[in-house]
């Protein structure tokens, strides 16, 4: 049976298993009887299977924790704590919650509005001084209880939804099962020991942190020391204190991690990485390499999304080849190439990618139109493009919804996003589409520069010009102190035109 609850028995007793800086570590045993405890007050409060429980709490241990909690007995919906009140609204309708988990003492509109909505609001205590992750459960008790054994893999583990950029976000349901055969990849793949500790950086109200980070590392035995969130400021000191052998972040991450790295040598020297992971958007070559050459270990891409309780695609750990602007081989799911009718392509052909495998969501909530688009012929369509090579490696080329159409021609941001990197000058680009009269649209591009660094409009353009046909070559660029971020910490590609004011 794969579930979360067989993920968790896979830790020795007194291993550490949720960790935080300045935090006594919490060892499996412990970690398996808080969430035994947790399920009996879950199911006092009237949960039950299935149920849809929104958890809204600060990064961190406790957020990880209850996660695995509600995880491991009814389905868990991790939302955004910086959420407006009016986003809170929409999505708790949206995912008709049963309950709401929020930190005791904390003020989050959400109370009130689960209170509107007659939701079940349900507090989570954690003191400081106690082992990471250690949290009691405060809430009324139900007229029913439920008992909630027999999980089955096919039930629901978790609930979120899309990022919605170009439409209304679709709830995206992730059974037991998913789950568990995606941490399962992910840790074969990565060859996760109980000798690993993660640093999770990343976001817990998101696939990325929840499945690469937390389930990946139960799913070996080893431990997770989740930070409060990423913070380029006290990276450096977590890697000293917390000791971790690998993270994995998003590039806008890697980046400002990258821009710190001088000042902290000795650090990066005596606490030494197993490998580096990167997922969730393209990682310039340039980022990948100076990464690698700064702090003496792989960076691993990989390819995810939620649909596929993340992981899809992977470049391999050494001896065997990683390539810089690919997201590597298949690990997890098949991928395949088709063409606009649906059909297969051979091996350097452009097309969809698609997948398919246990990994993979059985389909939107209530969503029949976008199910039937998304399902041809048993593959899942990811809305990407991409080409896989004689060897399996797969190159993505672009978002098919954000490729620029130049009066015809077809232009993918990521392949000027990869040039525009390499001008030593340039700390963060992103290339998008404005609208044109006469040509539909045309390309334009924000940049960050670093530190110190003048360039002009024009020696941009000349420095592309060398490495790319004209009609690619942006036509504006903007310089920016900072690009719009998501709440992942991906740029922001979708929409950045209207914002800035072009075309």
């Amino acid at each position: 049976m794969n579930t979360i609850s067989k993920l968790l028995s896979y830790g020795k007793d007194y291993d550490p298993a949720i960790k935080a800086p300045d935090r006594n570590y919490l060892n499996y045993l412990e970690l398996r009887t808080l969430v035994e405890k947790s399920i009996l007050k879950l199911q006092e409060f009237g949960i039950r299977r299935n149920d849809r429980v929104a958890i809204i709490a600060n990064n961190g241990p406790e957020m990880a924790t209850a996660f695995i909690t509600v995880s491991s007995m009814a389905s868990a919906a991790p939302l955004n704590p910086a959420y407006r009140p009016e986003e809170f609204e929409y999505y708790l309708k949206d995912l008709n919650a049963r309950a709401v988990i929020v930190d005791y003492g904390d003020n989050s509109p959400a109370i009130k509005i689960a209170k509107d909505l007659g939701i079940k609001v349900i507090y989570l205590i954690s003191q400081p001084q106690n082992p990471a992750g250690s949290f009691e459960l405060e809430g009324s008790s139900s007229d029913t209880y439920y008992n909630t054994n027999g999980l089955h893999e096919e039930d629901e583990a978790l609930v979120l939804h899309t990022s919605g950029t170009t439409s209304k976000p679709k709830i995206v349901p992730l059974s037991q099962k998913n789950l568990a055969y995606s941490a399962n990849n992910i840790s074969s793949w990565l060859a996760l020991s109980e000798k690993d500790i993660c640093l999770n950086i990343m976001p817990l109200f998101h696939i990325h942190g929840l499945v690469a980070a937390v389930l990946s590392s139960l799913n070996a035995g080893a431990s997770i020391s989740c930070s409060p969130g990423f913070n380029a400021l006290k990276f450096f000191s977590w890697l000293d204190s917390e000791k971790p052998t690998w993270y994995t972040g998003v590039p806008t991450m890697h980046q400002a991690i990258l821009a710190r790295a001088p000042r902290n040598n000795n650090i990066i020297k005596k606490n030494r990485l197993r490998f580096i992971r990167s997922s969730s958007a393209p990682l310039p070559s340039s980022v990948m390499i100076d990464l690698e050459n700064k702090f003496d270990c792989p960076v691993i891409e990989s390819y995810g999304m939620t649909e596929a309780a993340h992981q899809m695609a992977s470049n391999p750990l050494p001896p065997t080849k990683r390539l810089p602007g690919h997201v590597g081989l298949a690990a997890g799911p098949e991928i395949a190439i088709i063409d606009n009718d649906g059909n297969i392509l051979p091996s350097g052909k452009e097309g969809e990618v698609v997948i398919r495998g246990e990994n993979v969501t059985s389909g939107y909530e209530n969503n029949q139109e976008a199910n039937t688009y998304a399902y041809v012929n048993g593959w899942f369509r990811t809305g990407d493009q991409g080409i896989l090579d004689q060897s399996g490696y797969l190159k993505l080329t672009g978002r098919l919804k954000e490729i620029i159409n130049r009066g015809g021609e077809k232009i993918s941001p990521n392949e000027v996003d990869d040039v525009l990197s390499e001008h030593p000058s340039v700390h963060q680009s992103l290339v998008f589409a404005v609208p044109h009269d006469k040509l539909g649209e045309d390309v334009a591009a924000a940049v960050v520069l670093c530190d110190g660094e003048t360039v002009s409009e024009k020696d941009l353009q000349n420095f592309l010009e060398k490495k790319l046909s004209n009609f690619k070559i942006p036509r504006q660029i903007v310089f920016l102190e900072e690009i719009p971020k998501g709440p992942t910490g991906k740029l922001q590609r979708s929409g950045l035109a209207k914002k800035l004011g072009l075309g």
